[in-house]
C-alpha cells in the first residue's frame, strides 16, 4: 500500500511516522552487490567468461559494465546469475529479519542453511 506522511494511508490524514510501529529499511551498500559479481565470476565453471567479467567490474561503471557483458557475451549465463543474485538477496532478507528480532534465530539459520548458493555452470 503506498501512503506519504503528509497524505497518510488514506489519503487525507496526515501521519507522524515516529507515532507508527515501523522498522526502516536502509539499502545495502554497492559493494555487498558488487561482491556478489566478483563472486559469480570467480565460481563460474568456463574460465574465459570468469576473467571477462571479473574484467567488466574494475572501476566506475561495474554493475553496468558486468550486466552488459552477461546480455551481449554469455546469455546463456543470465539464468544462472539470476539464481546466484536471488538466492543471496533472500538469504539478506532472512539475516535482517533476524536481526530486527522478526524470525527467530533459529528459523533464520535454518533458511541460510537450506538456501546455498545454487551450483553454477
Amino acid at each position: 500500500m503506498f501512503w506519504t506522511t503528509d497524505g497518510g494511508i488514506d489519503g487525507h490524514a496526515p501521519v507522524d511516522l515516529d507515532d507508527l510501529d515501523l522498522i526502516g529499511i536502509d539499502p545495502l551498500p554497492s559493494y555487498v552487490w558488487y561482491q556478489d559479481m566478483a563472486d559469480f565470476a570467480e565460481r563460474i565453471s568456463d574460465a574465459v567468461a570468469g576473467r571477462r567479467l571479473a574484467r567488466a567490474i574494475q572501476g566506475k561503471g561495474a554493475f553496468r559494465r558486468f550486466k552488459n557483458e552477461l546480455h551481449e557475451e554469455y546469455p546463456h549465463l543470465l539464468s544462472a546469475w539470476y539464481a546466484f543474485r536471488g538466492a543471496r538477496a533472500k538469504r539478506r532478507a532472512v539475516e535482517w529479519l533476524v536481526d530486527n528480532s522478526l524470525v527467530d534465530d533459529e528459523t533464520g539459520e535454518r533458511f541460510v542453511a537450506e538456501h546455498p548458493d545454487p551450483d553454477l555452470p
